[in-house]
């Protein structure tokens, strides 16, 4: 992390993107930087723990299995309570989005690592796909019927009105979904290197080292929700996904 002139780390060096492997294509900056590592570390994490949890699968699972149903399940239910047994399609998109966001959260969270979720760029592309994905299925399944989203029922007078606002609603939702979990994970982190940082002030200042124990248990105490924080925003994607998708589905008016 780097330092400012006094030697206090900075909150924000903590988010620094740093080039691993410098490399340029066509003219653009394409090198293989720290927060595409912890991406690779996050997807390698994720198929070693289902490939052994789903190996030798048994009707008496294991602990492996057990954790990986439980997620499973979990996923499944929330796909169908938001986007009915038809939505079951675009599980294996959910259940991905919902196990890498959690797995880069809870991956920020542990000293020395990267948080990638932190990078407004990570969150805007994942919020792309999901809104892409929206669009294409929509148009490919109900053709123009899809435009009937914008189109709200509404006297006619007042639709000159209504569907600029439902247009705005729409192009608006991948960046409330991006910068939702972007924003969180930036926020905490930051309060929590800041907590963290009166403890050795506060033991390198004499006297004052007396109340150091009130900031280390507000850090502990921001650590636990930060930890919630990570599993509640990656939820929190995951029935945001399935609500869009859900329009791609069934259409606006069902």
């Amino acid at each position: 992390m780097a330092a400012g002139a006094d030697g206090v780390h900075s909150p924000i060096a903590q988010f620094e993107i740093k080039s691993l492997v410098p490399l340029r294509l066509f003219g653009f900056d394409t090198s293989f930087t720290n927060s595409a590592l912890f991406m690779v570390i996050a997807v390698g994490l994720i198929s070693a723990f289902l490939i052994m949890s789903m190996r030798g699968r048994s009707l008496v699972p294991t602990r492996m299995q057990s954790v990986a149903e439980v997620f499973y399940e979990f996923v499944a239910n929330t796909v169908r309570d938001n986007v009915g047994h038809e939505g079951m399609k675009f599980f294996p998109l959910v259940f991905s989005l919902f196990i890498f966001v959690l797995v880069c959260n809870l991956l920020g969270m542990v000293p020395g690592m990267f948080t990638v979720t932190s990078h407004i760029v990570v969150t805007a592309a994942l919020a792309l796909l999901v809104i892409g994905i929206v669009i294409v299925y929509g148009v490919a399944t109900q053709g123009t019927h899809f435009l009937k989203l914008f189109v709200p029922d509404v006297p006619a007078p007042l639709l000159v009105l209504m569907v600029p606002i439902e247009v705005i609603s729409f192009l608006s939702r991948p960046l409330s979904l991006s910068v939702r979990l972007f924003a969180n994970m930036l926020a905490g982190h930051i309060a929590l290197k800041i907590f963290a940082g009166f403890v050795g002030s506060l033991l390198a200042a004499g006297v004052w080292g007396l109340i150091s124990p009130l900031p280390l248990l507000l850090a502990i105490a921001l650590t636990a929700l930060e930890v919630l924080v990570a599993v509640l925003q990656a939820y929190v994607f995951a029935v945001l996904t399935c609500v869009y998708l859900n329009d791609a589905v069934h259409g606006a008016h069902h």
